[in-house]
């Protein structure tokens, strides 16, 4: 939605399909806001609209406390789009910035750090420092609201280089001190912080309709023993699960909602799946947010994956039974990599030989994944071997940045990977929501979301054909 006119039209009718898709401000209070806001509708001659949050606040504006914009499920055109733009907004959100710097996110990309400025500059409206300080903003909030931690290790675990440029940037952003942002939380999330050994607890939100049983259901059918567990009843499951981060280690449990929409709801933002994370490094927050994100599609866009989808004879009847159905994705690439080459029962065993435990015990939950150099080293012959070792010495590459059509080309180039397992890989490790099975006779008219049109023929137990 690019024209201003029809983007106003959506912000006077709170349209929550859009939040996250773009951002409008409002001159005569210096606020800026997602579409769904429930505050007055301003004058159409009082509004300027954004392409992202950073960008409306590098344009002097502050976040609006009552839709709080920078909450919104990321846009889902990055999952979509393959181009530079798109893989920079992927590894930003993954933490690639704070982590290795301008130039650390220009040499996954392949260009030069002007390039990746100039490029995220004319079309988002902000460079990447902005983009990454933006997200250090919303980090630097959810840690305030929800954990004791000094604001002094805030400022540092949510990326910022000094408590000064901390404090400057959330008056900045959300026009109070720390000290305010955190003395503002309600007061039942006070009362969940102050638990103790609760872990950080966490609203991870999604646009639109959201199918979780469907979900749950292959998280728990896929789930390594040791790596992840699905507890509970079905519509009050519970997904548990380590994670591998980069500065530390993480416990995550995500749970499931079974509340399903209600006729008339199209245009309501859309709901949140609750989590709660235990990190040993506070400055993994950001990354594990995103990777779980991943991991459970929350950014999609269901609206347009419905209308394509539910425009064909065939799949209409499953879109209008299961609409906002997901394709999940995956916290690490060698995890789906490793189930559909040695299935799950051998990736427990690996999990169990090679893979780093845990110095607690979380009920089932007893180590973390193995990481490729590992399993390259000792299990170095066949297919998963010589994939660990091409992940391993970067020969393939499955982070958020990576091209897709590139990864592709690099994973059919490994001794015994076939196109099935690359089809797979390219759907779970990279996101990809246009993947068709290898021979399958699929129309052109599911582009670009043929890996939703499969995820919906397999869950209803159809033939792909």
């Amino acid at each position: 939605m690019k024209d201003e006119d029809s983007r106003y039209e959506a912000v006077r009718s709170r349209d929550g399909r859009f939040d996250g898709v773009f951002f409008f401000a409002v001159e005569t209070t210096g606020i800026y806001c997602r579409p769904s806001c429930p505050a007055v509708t301003p004058k159409r001659r009082n509004v300027r609209f954004f392409a992202t949050a950073a960008a409306a606040q590098g344009s002097g504006f502050r976040a609006c406390r009552r839709c709080r914009p920078d909450a919104v499920p990321g846009s889902a055109e990055w999952n979509v789009r393959a181009d530079v733009v798109g893989r920079a907004m992927r590894l930003i959100a993954d933490g690639v910035v704070d982590r290795e710097g301008v130039a650390g996110l220009a040499a996954r990309l392949g260009y030069s750090a002007r390039q990746v400025q100039r490029q995220l500059t004319a079309e988002l409206g902000a460079g990447p420092v902005a983009l990454a300080r933006a997200q250090r903003a919303h980090t630097a909030r959810v840690l305030l609201r929800t954990t004791d931690l000094p604001v002094t290790e805030i400022a540092f675990a949510s990326g910022f280089a000094s408590v000064r440029q901390f404090n400057d940037t959330i008056r900045e952003v959300y026009a109070a001190t720390p000290t305010e942002v955190r003395a503002a939380a309600p007061r039942n999330r006070a009362t969940r912080r102050a638990a103790p050994g609760a872990g950080i607890p966490l609203r991870l939100a999604h646009r639109g309709p959201y199918q979780s049983a469907a979900v749950f259901d292959q998280l728990a059918r896929e789930a390594v023993p040791g790596v992840e567990e699905v507890t509970g009843a079905p519509g009050a499951r519970t997904y548990r699960r380590t994670l591998r981060l980069p500065y530390g280690t993480g416990l995550a449990a995500v749970d499931e909602r079974a509340r399903t929409p209600r006729a008339g709801t199209g245009t309501r933002p859309g709901g949140w799946l609750d989590a709660r994370l235990h990190l040993t490094d506070p400055r993994d927050l950001t990354t594990a947010v995103q990777r779980l994100r991943r991991l459970f599609d929350l950014d999609a866009d269901p609206y347009a994956v419905d209308e394509r989808l539910g425009a064909d004879p065939r799949l209409a009847p499953l879109v209008a039974a299961r609409p906002g159905l997901r394709s999940p994705g995956a916290v690490d690439p060698l995890e789906p990599a490793v189930r559909a080459l040695a299935g799950i029962r051998g990736a427990g065993e690996l999990v169990r030989r090679y893979g780093k435990v845990l110095d607690a015990p979380h009920g089932g939950l007893t180590h973390l994944f193995p990481e490729p150099a590992v399993l390259a080293e000792a299990e170095p012959g066949g297919p998963l071997g010589a994939l660990a070792a091409a992940l391993a010495d970067g020969t393939v590459r499955l982070d958020p940045g990576a091209d897709r059509h590139d990864a592709e080309e690099a994973l059919l180039a490994v001794p015994g990977m076939d196109p099935a397992t690359v089809a797979t890989l390219r759907v779970r490790a990279l996101g990809d929501p246009d993947v068709a099975p290898p021979g399958a006779d699929v129309p052109d008219t599911w582009r670009p979301w043929r890996s939703y049109a499969v995820r919906h023929l397999l869950v209803a137990g159809e033939p792909v054909r």
